[in-house]
């Protein structure tokens, strides 16, 4: 989490530093003139973060190093989405609000307020200038349309497949709202860093919109497959689907996660990998939870025989930080990605000391069979948690349960809230923040 509010934090401080250092032209400061710093502020700063978010939609994989991480990668993807409502808000209200406040009367300039002399200007300038009464009223209307769509976005009960249908009619606002950027920056800007980073910004964005309207996103990573094993687990509302990938699949370390298209009028949902890759065997297996509109019905529809589609693999919760002790925590579903581990380190072994808490809601003998069996194929120890049975695990426990604990990174996956109470826990108990990995596993 520290990573990505640098990030966030680091991006909107650039920003407003490129901005501010355009602005060091002396001017009287009354309303007429903080309106006008406010309404070009807020424009850069809009215009910014949503051509950032933009970028992040197509998934990026030369930014999942720096982020650690997709799943992080569309935190902070949803963290500019939320900037964005923000930052436009303040630009509509600068624009619209401030003169419904005080009327038009106060905002007018002495003499007019004309404009310089058109045929004074350079000739690009002149166009943008001709632009204005188009993208002027454009931006007004997109505006609204950021916003609701945005607003439908950050809400869970949306059902998935409508979310990634509408979330597409942003990339069509976000080429509508670059025009009225480009067309309404302040012309001097372009000649300075801001108006460097933002033509940067917007042009990125518009690349990553069209992947979107294109349905490019993921393309090259992208393999058909068909559907070969159903397990499921009813106790637990559990599913394990295994299938066969056709040629192209390069392979997929232990933690990672797809994008799977069971049904293309559903889309592409994301689900952690729980098979090792064996590449004489191209099998890979996804153990899923009803936990929405859909994955509820995935049992009842997916059959054997189904064709597929698998984009990937994404993710760096992959185990790799070199330790030679590690402690895993899987709470509910979140222990998919051990397993995972588990069967790898069962063809591959390696000099590690690991101890897997799994906390499950039931007692399933099934589950608790096939976790112990991979838990000692690996040469894992398992610690099995039951709620309402077992004590709740907390720091506390854990550290009671594995003395040496502090030599040791610890891995999470489950939710969130769990998460960040154990991580504050450990942490404030001597663990390195960059010891504690989490998976973020929230993709809206």
């Amino acid at each position: 989490m520290r990573t990505l509010k640098v990030w966030f934090w680091g991006f909107l401080t650039v920003l407003t530093l490129l901005w501010a250092l355009a602005e060091t032209r002396p001017e009287v400061l009354d309303l007429i003139s903080v309106r006008h710093a406010t309404i070009l502020f807020t424009g850069v700063l809009s215009t910014g973060v949503m051509s950032f978010a933009m970028v992040l939609a197509v998934r990026p994989i030369w930014l999942e190093s720096s982020l650690k991480g997709l799943d992080k990668s569309y935190r902070l993807h949803k963290w500019l989405g939320i900037a964005t409502l923000v930052f436009a808000t303040a630009h509509w209200f600068a624009v619209n609000g401030v003169s419904m406040l005080v009327g038009e009367d106060a905002l007018k300039t002495p003499g007019g307020g004309l404009h310089p002399d058109p045929s004074s200007m350079p000739p690009l300038q002149q166009w943008f200038l001709s632009q204005v009464e188009i993208a002027g009223p454009l931006g007004h209307a997109i505006y609204y349309i950021v916003v609701i769509f945005i607003a439908l976005a950050l809400i869970k009960r949306f059902p998935y497949r409508w979310f990634a249908k509408t979330h597409a009619i942003l990339a069509i606002a976000y080429l509508f709202y670059v025009y009225h950027s480009v067309v309404l920056m302040d012309f001097t800007y372009w000649h300075q860093p801001v108006g460097v980073a933002s033509a940067i910004l917007m042009a990125a964005g518009t690349v990553a919109a069209v992947l979107v309207l294109t349905r490019r996103v993921g393309h090259g990573r992208k393999v058909e497959g068909v559907i070969t094993d159903i397990d499921l687990f009813p106790e637990l509302g559990v599913m394990e689907t295994s299938i066969l990938l056709k040629d192209g699949w390069k392979g997929h370390q232990s933690g990672q996660f797809a994008f799977v298209t069971f049904d293309r009028k559903e889309g592409a949902h994301p689900f952690t990998i729980g098979s090792a890759w064996k590449p004489e065997d191209p099998h890979i297996n996804f153990i899923t939870k009803g936990l929405g509109d859909y994955t509820e019905l995935m049992a009842e529809k997916l059959r054997i025989g189904d064709k597929v589609v698998v984009e990937g693999p994404y993710g760096r919760f992959t185990f790799d930080d070199k330790k030679k002790r590690q402690i895993w925590v899987g709470a509910g579903i979140g222990v998919t990605p051990f397993i995972a581990r588990m069967k790898q380190l069962a063809r591959e072994p390696q000099d590690q000391v690991i101890d897997l808490f799994a906390v499950s809601p039931v007692d399933n003998e099934e589950v608790r069979h096939k976790l112990t069996a991979d838990a000692n194929a690996a040469n894992v120890r398992l610690h099995i948690v039951i709620d309402g049975r077992d004590d709740r695990l907390t720091g506390q426990g854990l550290r009671a349960m594995v003395p040496d604990w502090e030599d040791a990174s610890i891995w999470f996956c489950g939710p969130a809230n769990f998460g960040e109470s154990l991580r504050k826990d450990m942490v404030a108990n001597g663990t390195s923040r960059g010891d504690f990995h989490q998976e973020l596993f929230n993709m809206r």
